[in-house]
């Protein structure tokens, strides 16, 4: 009797999730696993001293990191991934975990960034103080957070019944939906 081969493991992979998700930390997990690039958008976007990058300069780095036909992206930035990058992907996977779960996992890693002067992107180290202006989403990635929830998750409802990306939008609501998903990707691709 011939044993069936296993599904076809996706290929190219949109990791999206608000900051502290766990974003980053899937997306290198899933990438390790497939042994294909791992691409952070916050990676792309920032210059030194937190300057943003232009939408040409962005959309012309994403571009160049995704060229290949296997990769893992973690990053929203919907402005210019719904075009550039979702479109092409075999996997959106969302994020959609609880406010205070991801506040929590946000306010440890600025606190472990900052202490340790870790070097983000090669440029840049966390700014501790600013991110307790939660009144300013603009100079607080907290405040941003809070203010930005509700209307992501939403956003999130939307693209799982979005026709345009049928079948390819999974929404993790749990740690255990995330670690899950995770151990499938792993199993499928130690199966290959």
């Amino acid at each position: 009797m011939a044993t069936a081969s296993p599904p076809p493991l996706p290929r190219r992979i949109v990791v999206l999730g608000a900051s502290g998700s766990g974003k980053s930390v899937l997306g290198a997990r899933l990438a390790r696993a497939l042994e294909v690039p791992f691409i952070e958008l916050d990676a792309l976007f920032w210059e030194p001293g937190w300057v943003e990058s232009s939408d040409e300069v962005f959309a012309a780095r994403i571009a160049a990191a995704t060229v290949g036909d296997a990769w893992v992206v973690a990053g929203s930035y919907r402005r210019l991934a719904t075009n550039l990058i979702w479109p092409r992907a075999d996997r959106i996977v969302c994020l959609d975990l609880p406010l205070h779960l991801t506040l929590r996992r946000l306010m440890g890693r600025i606190w472990r960034r900052w202490r340790t002067q870790e070097l983000l992107w090669g440029t840049n180290v966390e700014r501790f103080w600013p991110q307790f202006k939660v009144w300013d989403p603009k100079a607080s990635l907290v405040g941003f957070s809070i203010s930005t929830h509700r209307s992501r998750r939403q956003q999130y409802l939307e693209l799982v019944q979005d026709h345009t990306y049928a079948g390819r939008v999974i929404r993790l609501t749990t740690p255990g939906e995330v670690e899950a998903f995770a151990q499938r990707i792993e199993a499928g691709a130690r199966m290959r």
